[in-house]
């Protein structure tokens, strides 16, 4: 797996990249002090995971995460963002820009290892209670759109089960032994909502499911 560090705390970036050079399987493949460095540098080193802080100069991780994640970026690469939690305004704006994900910056080294590779292999990082909560936070703030609404016409009715249920944090098992269903099925099922959802990842499809409504705080 191929890493790019963006951070403008160069101190932060180098234990970053001592920390990577030393996993196995796990290639730092260069650093960016700045958003639009950052850019620049995902599109030439093409990395599996990008490691994005929020506040950087020139421009913010989150206008570099959606030039990255967005149309005209780059492919099959993914977003983790890295964050305090007095920045959680800004997570949920990275994640509707297409991240697959955050973590906090105090973060142990094995939880820092286990959250690329978790990225790198397709997944959302969106297990943790916190994250669901943090997202439920900013979408109760207004109602559900009718463009929110309407993306979900498409969908049947066991895909909307699914997506209800990938939005409550369950896992492919899970969501199988749930529903009856094998995990092929399950897999199938979510491959066709990220293709009618025009969803990256997993993280996509849990806001689409709270911005339409489907899914409540109290119950995410």
């Amino acid at each position: 797996m191929r890493v790019l560090l963006a951070d403008d705390h160069a101190l932060l970036r180098d234990s970053f990249c001592a920390l990577l050079d030393t996993a196995p399987g796990i290639t730092p493949v260069g650093q960016a002090g700045t958003g639009r460095d950052a850019v620049r540098l995902t599109r030439e080193t093409r990395p599996d995971v990008v490691l994005m802080d929020v506040r950087m100069p020139e421009m913010d991780g989150i206008e570099a995460t959606r030039q990255i994640c967005g149309p005209g970026g780059v492919a099959d690469t993914r977003v983790l963002i890295l964050t305090t939690f007095d920045l959680d305004d800004y997570v949920y704006a990275a994640l509707q820009a297409g991240a697959s994900g955050f973590l906090v910056k105090d973060t142990t080294a094995a939880d820092l290892l286990a959250a690329i590779r978790v990225v790198a292999s397709g997944e959302a990082l969106l297990a943790p209670r916190v994250t669901r909560r943090l997202i439920g936070a900013f979408v109760r703030q207004s109602l559900p759109t009718g463009g929110a609404l309407r993306r979900l016409d498409q969908l049947t009715g066991r895909e909307r089960e699914v997506l209800t249920l990938i939005a409550r944090g369950l896992s492919n098992s899970e969501i199988a032994e749930h529903l009856h269903l094998s995990p092929g099925t399950v897999k199938t099922h979510i491959g066709r909502l990220l293709g009618k959802l025009s969803a990256r990842d997993r993280a996509q499809l849990v806001i689409a499911a709270y911005e339409a409504g489907l899914v409540s705080v109290s119950r995410g």
